[in-house]
């Protein structure tokens, strides 16, 4: 599918601002990883906590009833991550939901490399800062193992998305995963990152 004129002009945005800075990647390598070395005491840099991946995974609203909801949502995923999204289907069947075993009900992208720096980067310099009365996001979505969830209600905090070509609100969860042993090394990592965490 072409982007949208409204998406390609929010990601050349994007990209001028980019090119303008040097990449949360490359400051990772120079800078933070050595910052983080120090503070989490680690004498073997390689020891160092770092992203290893983000999943962004979407269940699709009334992807049952009509196709067509896949589709647009698969746009909306596609213009979000820059990447095109793998179907999700049901590994059962719920017959009060009329959900059959393998039905297509929601939408995966997982991205790593600099793909996954970009996002990253864009998260929380670009899209975070969009909410109203932001504050910062909270410290207790870790999971026990040093990754972490961010959910969202909508898309349209998202530059590349236009809010006149939405005719339905659809909400999507953003994980984090890393190299960290635990949630106090994965905070630290994501703090060193830039993640605006709440006070």
């Amino acid at each position: 599918m072409v982007k949208s004129e409204f998406a390609e002009n929010a990601t050349r945005k994007y990209s001028f601002i980019k090119i303008i800075m040097d990449s949360l990647q490359n400051r990772f390598k120079k800078q933070i990883a050595g910052i983080l070395q120090k503070e989490l005491n680690l004498k073997n840099p390689m020891a160092v906590p770092h992203l290893l991946k983000i999943a962004v995974n979407m269940g699709v609203k009334d992807a049952l009833l009509d196709k067509k909801n896949l589709e647009k949502a698969s746009i909306i995923m596609s213009n979000i991550t820059g990447q095109k999204p793998k179907w999700t289907s049901a590994k059962k069947s719920i017959s009060s939901f009329k959900l059959r075993e393998g039905d297509k009900i929601g939408l995966a992208v997982t991205l790593r490399g600099r793909k996954m720096y970009d996002f990253f980067e864009r998260l929380i310099s670009v899209v975070l800062p969009r909410f109203r009365d932001f504050h910062g996001v909270k410290k207790n979505s870790f999971d026990g193992s040093g990754n972490y969830t961010l959910g969202f209600t909508e898309s349209t905090v998202f530059p590349e998305i236009d809010p006149g070509e939405i005719d339905k609100i659809q909400g999507f969860e953003v994980s984090i995963v890393t190299t960290a042993n635990n949630d106090k090394d994965g905070f630290a990592l994501l703090k060193a990152m830039g993640m605006p965490f709440e006070k």
